[in-house]
């Protein structure tokens, strides 16, 4: 009997704590960042919006909900003014001396975007690579080589050969392009050296060119190479020197900070910085890859810009708390790993086209 009394009295003395827990209010931050957190006609929704949601449904707790911009919700949340922030928040060693996170629940990555190129500025770039300082030269030497054999096959048959090599200034316009003609590889046979020298002439030349044009065709493509690997940089280091834009105080700033970027410009969202890319304010915007993707597919606004195939800085999501409410998190962490263990979860992610990494 003496424990069942000690056993009630332990119940009992628990219930204020437990009731305290869940009956406090606590003040929800939030900033738009879809697919995560979506404004949508005076309600919100996204990956996060539902998954808060099914965490204070089955918790039973209670809360308001506090839109603040990016950087002043961090700072509020460091100051106590609120108690959780549900963005997508990366976990970082800076981030954590001033709150708390629960256990992650995405991983994602970095990217970058930039503004699509029209049809006329591909062109141009085309036509920059293809008429190269190698290929200008390359074409005069090839003019040059034409013309000295052209004249030389001309001198050895204008005499033994007339019919084909006319005297004059139009017999040498008949070297030029029976020149032209050999070292082309057409052979069109209207016109071809009867003399000894002159067919020594066609084989130095037909051999010679042969070596020339190859050549000059790898010269061509390599430009055409390089030109497109310009154009598509395969790493986040070909824009260390370009003038490029993030937000403030977020983890891919950080990253950059990190990483010697020279030139970066932060807005106080993600679409001020997107604008100023279309704008032709800055080169690259980098940020977060699942924002940007979905806002870029789903605004027209955007739809002159594109993200390269580049993906760095993984980063893990989760909540955050103010350090007062380190019990609050401890029991939501362990409702959000519940949940993501749910079919229900993978349901939500397809629904807005994210994909764990």
């Amino acid at each position: 009997m003496r424990y069942l009394f000690l056993f009630l009295f332990l119940i009992l003395f628990s219930l204020p704590i437990v009731s305290q827990t869940y009956t406090d209010t606590l003040k929800v931050a939030y900033t738009q960042a879809p697919p995560f957190i979506i404004p949508n006609k005076g309600n919100l929704e996204g990956v996060n919006i539902w998954l808060w949601e099914q965490v204070a449904e089955d918790l039973n707790l209670s809360y308001e909900m506090v839109p603040m911009n990016f950087s002043e919700m961090l700072v509020a949340l460091e100051k106590g003014e609120v108690d959780v922030c549900i963005n997508p928040l990366t976990i970082t060693s800076e981030r954590s001396r001033g709150m708390d996170f629960t256990h992650s629940f995405f991983a994602s990555n970095s990217t970058i975007a930039v503004a699509r190129k029209t049809s006329l500025r591909k062109f141009l770039d085309f036509l920059g690579a293809f008429f190269n300082v190698n290929f200008l030269r390359g074409l005069f030497i090839l003019l040059f080589i034409i013309f000295l054999f052209g004249t030389l096959a001309w001198l050895f048959e204008r005499k033994k050969n007339p019919d084909h090599f006319r005297h004059g200034p139009r017999g040498i316009w008949d070297g030029v392009w029976w020149s032209a003609v050999t070292l082309t590889t057409v052979g069109y046979g209207d016109k071809a050296p009867k003399s000894k020298r002159g067919k020594a002439t066609a084989l130095l030349l037909m051999f010679g060119g042969l070596l020339f044009i190859s050549g000059l065709t790898a010269s061509i493509a390599s430009s055409l190479t390089v030109n497109e690997l310009s154009n598509n940089p395969d790493g986040f280091h070909e824009f260390k020197d370009a003038k490029v834009g993030t937000i403030g105080n977020s983890g891919a700033y950080n990253f950059l900070k990190e990483n010697f970027f020279k030139d970066v410009s932060t807005y106080n969202g993600l679409v001020p910085g997107l604008r100023a890319l279309k704008d032709g304010e800055i080169k690259a915007f980098i940020y977060d890859e699942p924002i940007m993707k979905y806002r870029i597919h789903t605004d027209p606004e955007f739809k002159k810009i594109e993200l390269l195939p580049i993906k760095f800085d993984v980063q893990f999501y989760a909540f955050a708390f103010s350090q007062d409410k380190e019990e609050v998190e401890k029991i939501i962490s362990q409702k959000i790993l519940e949940i993501m263990e749910t079919a229900e979860w993978e349901i939500v992610l397809n629904e807005f086209g994210l994909s764990e990494i």
